[in-house]
């Protein structure tokens, strides 16, 4: 892992639309790691707090409400695959990004299906674990949108970039950062094939090795939210990609 470069920001300093900083919670059991990751995260003007373990980071996250989590895997109590799904079952669709010694794609999988928004595997460099927190903070509740009308409507599908609402015929629906931007991107181009390797860059904006079964999890998770019950608008393109389009 690397120090921090003398100015390691990847854009203009984010913050909430009210102008109080953005709340960040690290979870590692490596004190030296929390004080760099903290280091790196306060010099964006972000707000910080540190836990140690699994349980430490839960009672944390109620009180303080981070707007995003980074979250080690192995923790000395609970793994951090359980302090999410804990998160979640609280309600929070809070952004998480995983840290992981582990590089098997088994691993990287398990966080993701857990319900995390991306990963970072050890060794990193701090400016990547600062320019992925931007990215999910960018697409998160936090995010502000720079088109003039903020709503998507594609047939009874609507989807509001400024408010991060979603409705199907009138129903909302929850959903995480990343499905947020996954869905917005289908919907951004209806009718049109996109391609595993075209939603890989649009929304992940990286190569995840080569490994298309990101998508195919995170369409799954679109399909069980959006076209439950319903007439189906996500189609399989056998051997091209995925579309959306009107029931």
């Amino acid at each position: 892992m690397t120090m921090p470069a003398k100015n390691p920001s990847h854009g203009p300093r984010l913050h909430k639309a009210d102008g109080s900083p953005i709340r960040v919670l690290v979870v590692d059991d490596e004190p030296m790691l929390t004080d760099l990751l903290s280091m790196a995260l306060r010099y964006e003007g972000w707000e910080v707090r540190t836990a140690g373990e699994g349980r430490q980071a839960l009672t944390i996250a109620r009180e303080f409400r981070p707007d995003a989590i980074v979250l080690d895997i192995m923790l000395p109590d609970i793994d951090g695959l359980q302090v999410l799904q804990r998160v979640r079952a609280d309600g929070h669709e809070t952004p998480v990004l995983f840290l992981t010694a582990k590089d098997a794609l088994s691993d990287r999988i398990a966080g993701l299906t857990a319900g995390g928004d991306d990963y970072v595997t050890k060794p990193f460099s701090l400016e990547e674990v600062v320019a992925r927190l931007r990215g999910l903070i960018r697409r998160s509740t936090l995010a502000v949108a720079d088109s003039s009308d903020p709503r998507i409507t594609v047939g009874d599908l609507s989807l509001d970039e400024d408010s991060y609402e979603v409705f199907r015929a009138g129903e909302p629906i929850e959903l995480t950062a990343t499905e947020f931007e996954l869905l917005r991107f289908l919907m951004r181009n209806p009718r049109r094939v996109l391609s595993k390797a075209q939603i890989l860059d649009r929304v992940w904006s990286y190569d995840f090795g080569g490994r298309s079964s990101v998508v195919e999890i995170y369409i799954s998770y679109l399909r069980k939210k959006i076209d439950a019950g319903r007439e189906p608008m996500i189609h399989t393109v056998r051997g091209a990609g995925y579309m959306l389009k009107t029931a």
